[in-house]
């Protein structure tokens, strides 16, 4: 079962959507699907990925026993592996009894820092979903999330990108304004690009200025 599941999803005789159909109906196959994750060939390796995000959406007790694989990915040499972790990560820690996600915030949070505006564009994107399964960790997260507009530019993260990102923030903090303590900073943060040469971001924040009545 495992190498004929992984081979079709490889040579594409089923569709990602097809094999999560399968999963969905047969959970005894989840070990097989991160086992995939591991996989030398990238079209299982992020096929398996792809797959495990959705799961992890609907069915996040599924995936939590195996929650410390998805942290170990955080440090793939493969970018997509690291950002499909990002998601399932973020998307476990609603079930997190453990607190597995709290003993690495500050690794999850470091890759706000990172050269590849991809990457530190997941950790923004995926930031709202966690304040509002973790809101005890608010105070930390808009102190990462209002870093964004002094991260580095590199090849792979120019200015343009950094406005990105910037708009990524805003919309995640939209998600749990209303449980901000220290609401201030985040206008503050907010109506610094109000008038931004970026027309989505210039949108986006008088968007939330208006709807918060900032």
């Amino acid at each position: 079962m495992k190498n004929d599941l992984l081979t079709k999803l490889a040579d594409k005789t089923i569709s990602k959507e097809e094999l999560l159909k399968k999963v969905k109906a047969n959970l005894s196959l989840l070990p097989i699907i991160i086992d995939g994750m591991s996989s030398e060939k990238a079209a299982i390796r992020y096929g398996c990925g792809k797959v495990l995000m959705d799961l992890s959406e609907v069915h996040p007790e599924k995936l939590y026993p195996h929650m410390n694989f998805f942290i170990n990915l955080l440090d793939s040499k493969y970018r997509i592996l690291t950002w499909q972790a990002m998601s399932i990560i973020a998307n476990l820690t609603k079930v997190d009894v453990d607190k597995k996600f709290d003993s690495i915030f500050d690794k999850f949070y470091s890759f706000i820092n990172n050269e590849y505006m991809v990457t530190v564009a997941n950790v923004v994107g995926h930031s709202g979903k966690i304040a509002l399964a973790k809101p005890y960790l608010i105070p930390k997260i808009i102190k990462e999330l209002l870093k964004v507009e002094n991260i580095k530019t590199t090849p792979h993260l120019t200015s343009e990108c950094k406005k990105v990102i910037t708009e990524g923030a805003i919309q995640s903090i939209d998600m749990f304004f209303p449980q901000i303590k220290n609401k201030d900073e985040v206008i503050s943060f907010v109506k610094k690009h109000a008038d931004s040469s970026r027309k989505t971001l210039k949108a986006k924040s008088q968007e939330f200025l208006n709807k918060w009545n900032a």
